[in-house]
């Protein structure tokens, strides 16, 4: 296996750190449009010869695709943000390479009932070229990170061997994270968080299928293990809603996150200013009047989640709870993902959030190199068989937890 890593940022940094201690693959070319920061990235990895350094901007599908051919890669794997998706989706279909990401497309609310019907949700236009992909043998896995990703695969391990029927699934997703010297400081990307969490948020329903709510609706208390402990969760738009009722028997689907009153209070003033907005606004600069996007600022103004270990205290969990029948009998289950940054942080030098993220499209590449994993079309986690993943998870030193509700 041969591949393509575009984006060197905190995940595509950790992805590296991760994946050069496994043997599966021959090469990996880390790209991304600061060369400084590929180089950086494989520097870090102590002279391990499969691995180079290129540059290249990931919304250019012509350049991508290029360097694809170039190095002979079999593999792109994006590491970048959503907004990347689709050109890096398309390049990988043009150069006949299978193609694996940790977010999907992103979607665009209903114009005039945005809490109440989905406009374009998230993959729709990934899953809109599943035949093509399909047709051609082609493999465009989605959602492989953490969540979306490993949430999924603990959602076809339910469905496959803990449930009988499934009333209703629901990601959880909880952290007791601190930040030292730092009032606000978001442990992932800021312009993905301030997307999946000021967007309306989907839920699914049996009978009804996709629909949206208000951004925050829902709070519920759950109580997250190893410590971490109770934290109000809300719903927030997120690819599980939509990639699980496509694989997976469930009567309602949702995600929720948590936030915390003062994250809540900090994204709702930046919407309130119109600092969330994507669309260039034009400012004064001492060379001139210049356009830049408020939301990017905003991720200009913040430090690099990356940078955030040496200062970070805590652990994240990540999982997915489970409610329905087996054997005749009611059954609540939590299944979960927990990372201390401390042992993150010693083990890989990466923080606990994008450790946890990076770690799991490592596993679906080598489950693909190997052949336990296979297939052709635009497929989310949940098409593969889950068992072959959490048990090489676990072999990774990063074993997996159930809790019984």
């Amino acid at each position: 296996m041969r591949v393509l890593l575009v984006g060197a940022g905190g995940v595509g940094g950790a992805v590296t750190r991760i994946a050069a201690r496994r043997p599966f693959f021959e090469a990996m070319v880390v790209a991304d449009y600061d060369l400084a920061r590929a180089e950086a990235a494989v520097a870090a990895l102590g002279g391990d010869g499969r691995f180079r350094a290129e540059r290249v901007d990931a919304s250019d599908e012509a350049a991508v695709a290029a360097l694809l051919e170039r190095h002979a890669c079999d593999v792109l794997l994006n590491a970048t943000d959503p907004r990347f998706v689709m050109p890096l989706f398309r390049a990988a279909r043009t150069a006949g390479a299978t193609y694996v990401d940790m977010a999907m497309s992103l979607s665009r609310p209903h114009p005039q009932r945005p809490y109440e019907e989905c406009g374009v949700k998230l993959g729709d236009a990934q899953f809109e070229q599943a035949a093509e992909w399909e047709k051609a043998g082609v493999l465009a896995l989605v959602g492989m990170g953490v969540e979306p990703g490993l949430s999924d695969v603990f959602a076809r391990h339910a469905a496959d061997e803990l449930f009988d029927e499934i009333e209703e699934i629901g990601v959880r997703d909880g952290a007791n994270l601190t930040v030292d010297g730092y009032d606000f400081a978001p442990s992932f990307n800021i312009w993905t968080t301030i997307e999946e969490c000021l967007n309306p948020p989907v839920v699914y329903e049996d009978g009804r299928g996709w629909f949206t709510t208000e951004p925050f609706s829902e709070p519920e208390v759950f109580d997250f293990p190893e410590g971490i402990g109770p934290v109000e969760c809300v719903n927030v738009e997120h690819e599980e809603v939509l990639l699980m009722p496509r694989w997976v028997d469930a009567r309602r689907v949702t995600f929720k996150y948590g936030l915390g009153e003062e994250f809540v209070r900090t994204l709702r003033t930046l919407r309130l200013l119109g600092l969330d907005r994507t669309e260039p606004v034009t400012v004064p600069s001492a060379a001139g009047p210049v356009e830049v996007s408020p939301r990017d600022v905003v991720a200009a103004c913040l430090p690099d989640p990356a940078t955030l270990g040496e200062r970070m205290h805590g652990k994240t969990c990540a999982g997915t709870w489970v409610r329905g029948v087996k054997d005749g009998k009611p059954r609540e289950v939590y299944l979960y993902h927990v990372v201390d940054n401390q042992w993150s942080m010693t083990e890989y030098g990466s923080q606990a959030v994008v450790w946890q993220t990076a770690v799991n499209p490592v596993v679906a590449l080598e489950l693909l190199a190997t052949g336990a994993w296979s297939g052709a079309g635009v497929l989310g986690p949940e098409a593969f068989p889950a068992r072959p993943f959490l048990d090489l998870l676990t072999a990774y030193g990063s074993p997996w937890g159930m809790r019984e509700q």
